[in-house]
Order: structure tokens, then C-alpha cells, then sequence
């Protein structure tokens, strides 16, 4: 009994001891590799922290790239408007000083250059008479100069001779400078000079008169009005040489299709005598062959007869002819039609003329009408498209900004007939575009040019 409590608690003491042991073993090791467990803990929180900021990076990543391509788009919208109002602020410097001083509105209305140059004459002997007669300036103070007044006049007269010669010299330069597009701003220029030099002149009390200024200002119209009615006679002159010339080469073509016709029904004449003569003596095939010349021949000389007879009334008729309708998509647009009239006997030889080399592009005819009375029906139709003129200026250049439709409702209601043409074939205009479309694809040399902005923001990007 007592061996068996002996072995027992042997046993536990045994146990306890071991157990001591592996406890102590254990700590031991614990205490062995405590920083190694430390680390493997913060390796991990690193990790964790690591993934959280690849996660905030992504994001604000997402982010500026979304911002990126806002700011892109309305940088380039932003760089398109600048262009475009670069462009067009460049057309509106070149056209300012028009702008600027607007239409000018005639003063004279002379039927003849003759008129205006015999008023310009008198304008400038008025400004002679004005400058001899004292009446050019004006001097509110009997001046004294030392206490003489005759000094005091000398004073006064070369001090108001000095102003005179001041503005006459602004007023000669705007008169040799006048043209179409300045004339306003050159009398604004003339009366400039006319209030500064007055001021100068005010501290003596002295002036150029109101008299003299509106002489000098109808000097500067008068010369700008007669170089304007000159060229409008000028123009005049060349549309009645155009016109004679017309009028020369469709009397030429009458003729020569008079004498064309008479040669032509001669000779099938001749045949078709030879052809009744052989008949008598013809059988079978032969015969049959004989008739039906003889056929043609009668219709070619009825044919020849026809066209002999057109050419005579042609010649006899000095207002017959063609209004013509013609429009040149590749020149004028899409919107421009040309009405004119010619009394040629083949009206498309004068179409071809318009376009053989004042235009790029060939004309395209949309209506070709016969009329007894061309060029009162020239004469109406312009009247009755007036407000649609191109040019509002010189009437000889017959552009109408109007529409096919309009022409045919007016030709129409004149009683004659006409048959309209809606689609302009351009067909040199329309290869012309195939051809530069093609060669948008091909490679272009490259400019080394830098722009004053970029097209987009990848490139400014680029260069910083």
C-alpha cells in the first residue's frame, strides 16, 4: 500500500517536473523568437496598408484621368472658338477702315464726268477766291504788336497764312488719298485738321472759316464722285462694246448660216434632180433605192429651206434672240444664277465664252428661251429680280441670288415656253472635289511650325 502512494506521487512529481520543463522550454522559445513574431505581425499590417493605398491611388488615378479628359475637351472646343475668332478678327483688320467709317452717301448727282469736273474746277477757284480775299481765316483781335497795328496785322497775316498752309496741306493729302473704301474717313480726317488747328490758333483768337472748310469738303467729294462717274462711263462704254461686239458676231452667224443653207439646199437640189431623172430609166431595188433618196433629199432641202428662213428672220429681227439661264456651282456657289440674253443663232457659243476663262469652271445652262424680244425680256426679269442682285453696285454683271423655281414661275407667266434643268451637272467642279478628297488621304510633309497654341492638352503636356 505504501509502495503504491510512493509510486504515485513519484508519478506527479514527475509530471510536475516535466511539465516545468516545458513550460520553461517553451517561454524559452518564445523569448527566442518574439521579434521574428513581431515582424511577420507588421509585415502583415504593411501588406494591409500597402493595399490600401494601391486602392487610394486607383481611385485618385480614376479621378484625375476623368478630370483629364473634361479639361482636355473644353481646352479643345476652348482652342476651336479661339481659332475661329482669330480668322475672322483677321478678316475684320483687313476690312476696318470700311467698318469704321461705313457708306458714303453722294453730295452731287451729274448726269456726265463733264459735270463733276466743271463743279470741281469752280470748287477750287472758290477756295483761291476765299484765300484772296481774306475770307479763308478769321481774327477776332485787332493785334498790336510794340504798339503798332500794322505790325500787328503782318503778325496776324503770316500766323493765319502758317494755319492756312497747315490745313490746305491735310486737305491736299486726303484728296490725293481718296478712293472707294476711305472717302468718309478722309473727310473725317479733313475736319480733324480743321478743329485742331482752330484750337492752336484760339489762344491768338484766330481761325479757319466754316466757308473754307465746306469748300475744301466739296473739293474732297467732287474729286471722289468724278473718278466714280468716270468709272461708271468707263463700264458704261465697255457693256456697249460687248454688246456691239455680240450684235457683230450674231450677224455674222446669220449670215454665215444663210449662205451655209443656200449651198446646202443647192447641192441636194442638184442630187435630187439627178435622182428624179435616173427614176425613169430604174426597176426593182434599184428604184426603190432611188425613191427613198429622192425622200431624204426633199426633207433635207426642206430642212436647209427651214434654217435659211430662220436665219433671214434673225438678221431682220434685231430684238430676237435667248434669254439664257446659266449657274457655276465650282465659281459662284450653289445659290448663284446668271440671266442674260444673246442673239446668237447657236445661243450655247455664248455660254461657252462666259466660261472659257474668267471662271475656273464651265457654266451650266438650267434654261435656254426663245423670245422675239430679248432684250425687253432681259430688261424685265432684271427689274423683277432687282432686290436679289449679287452685285447692287454695277448693274452690267447680271448675278441673282434666286432660285430656279422663281425664274420658271416668271418665264412662264410671260406666255413662253421653257424647260428647266433643276440639277447643275459641274461635272470638272465635282471630279475636282473627288480629286482633292483623294489626297486628303495621302501623306502630307510636316511643317516645323509651332503653333501659338496647342490642339490639345497631350501635346502641351508633351512640351513641358
Amino acid at each position: 500500500m505504501n509502495l503504491i502512494v510512493g509510486a504515485s506521487i513519484g508519478v506527479a512529481l514527475f509530471s510536475i517536473g516535466f511539465s516545468m520543463r516545458f513550460f520553461l522550454a517553451n517561454q524559452a522559445l518564445k523569448n527566442r523568437f518574439a521579434k521574428i513574431i513581431d515582424i511577420e505581425s507588421e509585415v502583415e499590417a504593411q501588406k494591409a496598408s500597402l493595399a490600401q493605398l494601391k486602392k487610394n491611388e486607383e481611385d485618385a488615378r480614376t479621378k484625375h484621368e476623368h478630370t483629364r479628359l473634361a479639361l482636355a475637351e473644353e481646352y479643345s472646343r476652348a482652342k476651336q472658338i479661339f481659332d475661329r475668332l482669330k480668322k475672322e478678327l483677321s478678316l475684320l483688320e483687313e476690312h476696318a477702315e470700311d467698318i469704321s467709317f461705313g457708306v458714303y452717301n453722294p453730295h452731287f448727282s451729274f448726269q456726265t464726268s463733264e459735270g463733276y469736273r466743271t463743279r470741281l474746277e469752280a470748287a477750287r477757284a472758290e477756295r483761291k477766291r476765299l484765300i484772296k480775299e481774306g475770307k479763308a481765316t478769321d481774327c477776332l483781335v485787332e493785334w498790336n504788336v510794340g504798339g503798332s497795328k500794322k505790325e500787328g496785322a503782318r503778325m496776324t497775316k503770316q500766323y493765319t497764312k502758317l494755319m492756312l498752309r497747315a490745313f490746305n496741306g491735310e486737305t491736299e493729302a486726303a484728296i490725293a488719298r481718296v478712293r472707294w473704301n476711305n472717302v468718309t474717313k478722309m473727310e473725317e480726317r479733313i475736319k480733324k485738321a480743321f478743329e485742331a488747328i482752330n484750337d492752336l490758333g484760339s489762344i491768338m483768337k484766330m481761325s479757319i472759316t466754316s466757308e473754307y472748310l465746306k469748300v475744301c469738303l466739296d473739293e474732297l467729294r467732287l474729286e471722289y464722285e468724278l473718278e466714280e462717274k468716270k468709272y461708271q462711263e468707263q463700264e458704261e462704254q465697255r457693256a456697249i462694246r460687248e454688246r456691239l461686239r455680240e450684235e457683230e458676231k450674231a450677224q455674222w452667224e446669220f449670215e454665215k448660216a444663210q449662205r451655209e443653207a443656200e449651198q446646202d439646199e443647192l447641192r441636194y437640189q442638184k442630187s435630187l434632180d439627178k435622182a428624179r431623172a435616173e427614176v425613169a430609166s430604174a426597176t426593182g431595188k434599184e428604184l426603190a433605192d432611188l425613191n427613198e433618196k429622192i425622200l431624204l433629199l426633199e426633207k433635207q432641202i426642206e430642212k436647209a429651206e427651214e434654217t435659211k428662213q430662220r436665219a433671214m428672220s434673225m438678221a431682220q429681227q434685231t430684238r430676237c434672240g435667248y434669254l439664257y439661264v446659266i449657274s457655276n456651282m465650282g465659281s459662284l456657289g450653289e445659290e448663284i444664277l446668271k440671266i442674260g440674253m444673246t442673239r446668237r443663232l447657236d445661243p450655247m457659243e455664248r455660254v461657252r465664252e462666259l466660261g472659257d476663262a474668267s471662271v475656273p469652271f464651265g457654266f451650266d445652262v438650267h434654261a435656254m428661251v426663245y423670245t422675239e424680244d430679248a432684250p425687253a425680256l432681259e430688261a424685265e426679269i432684271h427689274s423683277i429680280f432687282a432686290n436679289k442682285r449679287v452685285n447692287r453696285i454695277n448693274l452690267k454683271r447680271e448675278f441673282f441670288r434666286v432660285s430656279l423655281s422663281e425664274v420658271e414661275k416668271f418665264i412662264l407667266s410671260k406666255g413662253l415656253k421653257i424647260e428647266m434643268v433643276s440639277l447643275a451637272e459641274a461635272k470638272e467642279y465635282r471630279e475636282t472635289l473627288a480629286l482633292l478628297k483623294s489626297l486628303e488621304t495621302a501623306p502630307t510633309p510636316t511643317v516645323d511650325k509651332t503653333p501659338e497654341f496647342p490642339d490639345s492638352l497631350n501635346l502641351l503636356q508633351k512640351a513641358i
